[in-house]
């Protein structure tokens, strides 16, 4: 019976944190976000924008706190294939996110990366954001 009982005193011990914690908070700025960039390059663009990514936008972004998840170009023509990158990256949260995009284009070697790289003509026509929150079933949060 006295084992019975510490047994069941344990598992009420390790499951008190799980039931006191309650649903997961999910207002804005509470859980890590993720954004979807979408960059329409000026016509034949592409690869010096790809290489501004390659050669410093990456690690400008890693120093300045955000994390890469991943980028992409589309497959087909009518997509955008030569005129089109998307990618994702996710922060602690929304505030964190403002922060460290502060931080990057107030970054010095940001202006002379970008600045270098437009040397030719600019880059970027238009770009696109939206925020993401992971679904409860997602791979990744």
């Amino acid at each position: 019976m006295i084992r019975l009982l510490a047994t069941v005193a344990l598992l009420a011990a390790c499951a008190l944190p799980v039931f006191a914690a309650g649903p997961r908070d999910a207002s804005p700025g509470k859980d890590r976000v993720f954004e979807m960039r979408t960059y329409y390059t000026e016509e034949g663009r592409l690869p010096a924008l790809n290489k501004r990514f390659r050669e410093h936008t990456c690690d400008l972004f890693k120093k300045h706190g955000m994390e890469l998840i991943g980028f992409w170009t589309p497959v087909n023509e009518k997509d955008g294939k030569n005129d089109k990158l998307v990618y994702i990256l996710a922060y602690p949260s929304l505030e964190a996110r403002e922060k460290s995009w502060k931080a990057f284009q107030g970054d010095p070697e940001w202006t002379k990366a970008r600045t270098e790289s437009e040397k030719d003509g600019k880059i970027v026509k238009k770009v696109e954001s939206v925020f993401l929150n992971p679904t409860d079933y997602s791979a990744i949060k």
